[in-house]
């Protein structure tokens, strides 16, 4: 009895919720991801990069916070729009687009992130209180203090990728970065998402979009 009470409280599925079944979780992420379920505040690891983006600085901001801070590119703490747009530029997307972008991301997270009360015309997204911007897009795996969750990470894949458990097909809400990242299959890979939630793929897609404009010369 007591055998048959542990088992049902380690239970991932329920027999009546079908649900728990097509949208299972992983039972082995302790064997993968030294604990888990426990949000990390610098580092964004996975099953495959236990210890987060291998080089990747982290600066003492938080996982979120490096999600952001490409963009500051005087490395002031602030990011104006015509950062995000010289920015978005960077890594690889057109004049109009960045355009939209920009005034787009700075006018949906400027005021909430502001220190003081008073809206600012120039929009700008305070670095240390982008927490207070975090949307539902991400699926949990920053929490409300911008920490990363490995668990919550994993189960986007466990749950959703079926057919190819590294990969994600496009949402709307990540549209930029499924443009910005998506394989020849037109698939996002796990390894692209996860380094977008760190940042680090903005910096890596900005080197290689230089590159590619070296070439051309």
């Amino acid at each position: 009895m007591a055998t048959e009470i542990e088992k049902d409280s380690l239970a991932g599925e329920a027999p009546n919720a079908p649900v728990t079944h097509e949208r299972s979780v992983r039972d082995d992420l302790d064997d993968k991801i030294p604990k888990p379920y426990m949000a990390r505040g610098l580092q964004a690891p996975d099953t495959e990069y236990p210890h987060g983006t291998p080089g990747h600085k982290h600066h003492g901001w938080s996982v979120l916070q490096q999600h952001v801070a490409f963009f500051d590119q005087d490395e002031n703490g602030i990011v104006y729009p015509w950062e995000t747009y010289t920015g978005l530029r960077a890594i690889g997307f057109n004049i109009i687009v960045s355009l939209i972008a920009a005034v787009v991301i700075n006018g949906a997270m400027s005021y909430v992130t502001l220190p003081g009360w008073f809206p600012s015309p120039f929009l700008p997204i305070h670095i240390h209180n982008i927490h207070k911007a975090k949307h539902g897009s991400d699926s949990g795996t920053y929490d409300t203090e911008g920490r990363y969750m490995p668990v919550n990470f994993e189960s986007i894949f466990s749950k959703y990728a079926k057919t190819m458990p590294d990969k994600c097909a496009a949402k709307l809400e990540w549209g930029l970065l499924y443009v910005l990242a998506k394989d020849e299959e037109g698939f996002l890979s796990k390894e692209a998402i996860r380094r977008c939630f760190d940042g680090s793929l903005f910096e890596y897609c900005a080197k290689m979009n230089m590159g590619a404009k070296a070439k051309m010369r």
